[in-house]
């Protein structure tokens, strides 16, 4: 099974969240979660979310003070605003207070699911992203991971990133060899578990004191995971 994107929707209109549940779990890449209040949504830190729905009509504080928020708490994720306010003002202030896009509501699902799937993806290629792992900054983007210590930057291979990156989606959840080898190689009949074996000993030879015994690279009994 493929890691889903963690989806965070922060509003109290209960009919909306049904339906955004109901939508996106027919799209198996999806995982939704639902608070009601701007509290809530920031409490989370937004750690482990890909992407952040924000109603502007939070019951506790308006919509566009919580993206200001969430971008001082130096959350990176992507910041989509629904909006029942259809003028350009509104929008202007939406994306100047640190959102990524704004969708009016009411909406066709289709036309959200593309949006958000355009900042996915634009938020997983920037050069600004920067992923924790460990005691390193991993930016995709320059396929580079910094130890925090300010030590020098460690390059990886495509492979390596694409790697690193589906793990890190997973959360600190086993991922299992041939989902890996489905999502970094795809459908290549050639390449074997050997093939993924041999990518995590180099990788491991890269970022562990010792390779030997992994810390944060880890073998679980499903799989592969990166140690929370």
């Amino acid at each position: 099974m493929a890691v889903k994107q963690k989806i965070l929707l922060a509003g109290d209109d209960e009919a909306l969240a049904k339906l955004l549940d109901e939508q996106l779990a027919l799209h198996e890449e999806f995982e939704l979660s639902h608070v009601e209040t701007a509290a809530a949504a920031l409490s989370t830190g937004g750690k482990g979310y890909d992407l952040i729905l924000l109603d502007a009509g939070l019951p506790d504080q308006g919509g566009r003070e919580t993206c200001e928020m969430i971008r001082e708490n130096n959350i990176a994720a992507p910041v989509i605003i629904l909006t029942g306010v259809a003028n350009e003002a509104d929008a202007i202030l939406a994306l100047d207070a640190g959102a990524n896009d704004y969708v009016i509501k009411p909406f066709r699902f289709g036309t959200l699911l593309a949006r958000m799937r355009a900042q996915l993806r634009s938020h997983e290629q920037a050069e600004t992203a920067e992923l924790k792992i460990g005691a390193y900054i991993f930016r995709p983007s320059l396929k580079t991971l910094e130890p925090r210590d300010g030590s020098a930057k460690i390059r990886l291979t495509e492979k390596e990133t694409n790697i690193l990156k589906f793990l890190y989606r997973a959360g600190g959840s086993a991922v299992a060899r041939d989902t890996l080898l489905h999502e970094v190689w795809g459908y290549n009949a050639q390449v074997s578990t050997h093939t993924l074996e041999t990518h995590i000993y180099r990788l491991r030879r890269k970022i562990e004191a010792d390779p030997s015994e992994a810390t944060l690279l880890l073998t679980l009994e499903g799989g592969y995971a990166l140690a929370q």
